[in-house]
């Protein structure tokens, strides 16, 4: 009981800290709005701590990246008319579904709340793609990746039924004799500069080839509704 009444008690903390977030991100497009048709990266922390080389690491490509700590994927759907739709992106890079696991939710869950994710993007978005990061393996939780195995299992299979959808494998390169390599930090959670030399390499090589051409398609779905001139009714006549 007390356990369940912790757990109850610290939700309501998470939400309010990664609202505040969402709002310090919509403040700060309100003041200067990013550019169209860039590579979103959004998700959890994995994507917040790569905030200052993600630039440099993917250029010439342009990024945006709206990673929130501690976040699930339900909470990136929740917040997605503020930090996904806006920016009209070229391509979504998506991490997140590592801490819904840590926290308690079933396999099945994080798929679902995954295809309610894909269901938002084609509702807001169409066909703009979405490369899903497989959850990535860790010291601090190695004894989960069976059920992240199982996430990524299943998310990989969809991409064989939808054009839209790629998955990007970062799991193979940062195990070594089935085990993490040591590419973290002290919290045994967290990449170092060497575990995201890996991502780079292996997201870089995931985007490129298509990214020019992803880039045009946004251009000419953007274009007509940025050029689309306001319709003025006439008055009525007395």
């Amino acid at each position: 009981m007390r356990l369940a009444a912790a757990q109850t008690a610290k939700e309501p903390s998470l939400e309010q800290e990664l609202g505040a977030e969402v709002a310090r991100f919509v403040k700060a497009d309100r003041l200067a709005p990013p550019a169209v048709c860039q590579v979103l990266f959004v998700g959890s922390s994995s994507i917040v701590k790569w905030r200052e080389t993600l630039a440099t690491d993917m250029a010439p490509m342009p990024v945006i990246n709206r990673g929130f700590g501690g976040s699930h994927i339900e909470y990136v759907n929740r917040w997605f008319d503020q930090i996904v739709a806006p920016y009209r992106p070229r391509a979504i890079v998506f991490y997140a579904g590592e801490n819904d696991i840590d926290a308690g939710k079933s396999v099945n869950r994080v798929v679902l709340d995954f295809g309610e994710f894909l269901r938002r993007k084609t509702q807001a978005l169409g066909q703009t793609p979405v490369y899903f990061i497989s959850l990535k393996p860790s010291k601090l939780r190695f004894r989960e990746f069976p059920l992240q195995s199982q996430v990524n299992a299943r998310i990989r299979a969809q991409t064989a039924q939808r054009s839209d959808l790629h998955y990007i494998d970062v799991v193979s390169p940062m195990l070594k004799d089935g085990r993490p390599k040591d590419i973290f930090v002290q919290d045994g959670l967290h990449m170092n500069a060497s575990g995201y030399q890996i991502w780079t390499r292996v997201v870089r090589a995931a985007l490129l080839p298509d990214t020019e051409a992803e880039a045009r398609t946004c251009r000419l779905q953007v274009a007509p509704q940025v050029a689309q001139p306001a319709v003025v009714k006439p008055t009525s006549q007395q």
